[in-house]
């Protein structure tokens, strides 16, 4: 067996003053913050899709990259060179977990029974892959949006065949995963919306992808699925509108559909960004809404209105991430998922490397600020201190629901004065900085 990235050997940790750029600064998988180990919290993952079968294309130029499997002309063998390289890269990066959509790990057949059989070859080979080097499968999901059929939507569909042959696929993509022991599946609604309403009827759409995401939470009792069932929000690209707009969205389709026990949020930091949300603000709403399932670990350019998926180097971004994930309790079963891809220019094999070894550093270093920021309970003192109001008095019959507005208001007749504090925001933000920027 060939071996597709000879010239890297194991990324070990060097720490902070390490300069090389294969190896981590700030990742230790073995180091304790708090009572888990890094790799315990960080729970880190490969995409599939991005790391082994992206080739660089754009909307405005083919694809650039050069990868050892490249020449290989016929699509099985390709897949099954794509397995021993993935399983080479995820052994020398060093990560528990890896994620793939059905169509990236295995080429689609004529029809549904061949994609199948493709599928299933492919999967014979992941899993001794997975025997071997102990990497597991964080979650699988289905690739229901590059065919031609699903020009439409999938489960959105405005007809019933597609409807089906997306069933069929999700179906067979829940079976593969629960063999390989996937902790969790995914569903991203890719084209599951519309590009006008002039041919849509949005109640019918939302009542079948209600009924879709039932039929799949009833498979995976059937089979004995006992992983996670994950949603991904985005707001559009390549729909103008998507149905699964943001973490707020979902979790009210949800419980329209009395889906809300079934399902958790998978939710990605560059889709926040086209929701027009910071990443926190995503994540704390899952929290609080007890949805918070796992995380797709990016970052997007605001200067670009669309899908960027860069490896995420913002560590202000990734403190609060790791803030909101630690309040979370963590993220078992589900993980860090680096859906992210080098840019079109990094063409080489081993950027692949440092765009991983960099974005899992940034996740890192977030870790470990985020942990000595709860440690010292900064921000939870201002905030309780904000709210004091709703602690005694007035403010506790509020909350425990004494109050009306006929007691409200005799209570303000008689209380013209207002003992308003100042949100310090800017001495906040120089206290998060300083905690991020220390050594």
């Amino acid at each position: 067996m060939s071996e597709y990235f000879p010239e890297i050997d194991a990324i070990t940790y060097g720490g902070p003053a390490s300069e090389d750029p294969l190896s981590f600064n700030y990742y230790d998988p073995d180091r304790e913050i708090g009572s888990k180990t890094m790799e315990e919290h960080l729970r880190f993952s490969v995409a599939y899709w991005h790391t082994f079968t992206e080739d660089g294309s754009d909307p405005f130029g083919v694809g650039t990259m050069e990868r050892p499997w490249d020449d290989i002309d016929d699509p099985m063998e390709k897949a099954h060179a794509r397995v021993d390289a993935g399983f080479e890269f995820f052994e020398k990066l060093g990560v528990p977990y890896f994620c793939f959509h059905d169509r990236d790990i295995a080429p689609r057949g004529e029809n549904l029974a061949e994609s199948n059989e493709n599928l299933d070859e492919i999967v014979d080979h992941v899993e001794e892959k997975m025997d071997e080097t102990g990497v597991e499968l964080l979650w699988g999901t289905s690739q229901l949006f590059m065919e031609p059929k699903y020009m439409h939507g999938a489960a959105t569909s405005p007809n019933a065949d597609v409807f089906a042959h997306a069933a069929g696929q999700v179906k067979k993509a829940m079976e593969v995963t629960e063999r390989l022991g996937g902790e969790n599946f995914v569903f991203w609604g890719g084209r599951e919306g519309y590009k006008t309403l002039l041919n849509s009827d949005m109640g019918r759409e939302l009542d079948n992808m209600g009924r879709f995401l039932q039929m799949a939470a009833d498979y995976a009792d059937d089979i004995g699925f006992e992983g996670q069932l994950l949603i991904e929000p985005k707001p559009r690209e390549p729909t103008k509108h998507q149905y699964d707009f943001d973490a707020a969205n979902v979790l009210a389709f949800l419980r329209e559909y009395g889906l809300a026990d079934r399902f958790a949020l998978n939710l990605e930091a560059n889709h926040a960004t086209l929701a027009g949300h910071n990443f926190r603000h995503e994540l704390q709403y899952g929290r609080i809404n007890d949805a918070l399932g796992s995380v797709d670990a990016n970052q997007g350019d605001k200067l670009i209105g669309w899908d960027t998926d860069e490896f995420p180097t913002d560590v202000y971004m990734t403190t609060l991430a790791m803030y909101e994930i630690l309040e979370n309790g963590g993220l078992a079963p589900g993980g860090l998922n680096f859906d992210a891809k080098v840019r079109r220019e990094s063409f080489e094999p081993v950027d692949l490397f440092y765009g991983h070894v960099s974005g899992m550093d940034a996740f890192a270093r977030g870790l470990e600020v985020a942990h000595e920021l709860r440690e010292d309970g900064i921000f939870e003192e201002v905030i309780d201190e904000r709210y004091s109001s709703y602690e005694e008095g007035i403010g506790a019959e509020i909350v425990s629901g004494e109050a009306d507005f006929d007691s409200l208001a005799e209570y303000a007749l008689n209380n013209d004065g207002f003992d308003l504090s100042s949100g310090r925001q800017e001495k906040l933000e120089s206290i998060l900085n300083r905690y991020i920027l220390e050594s």
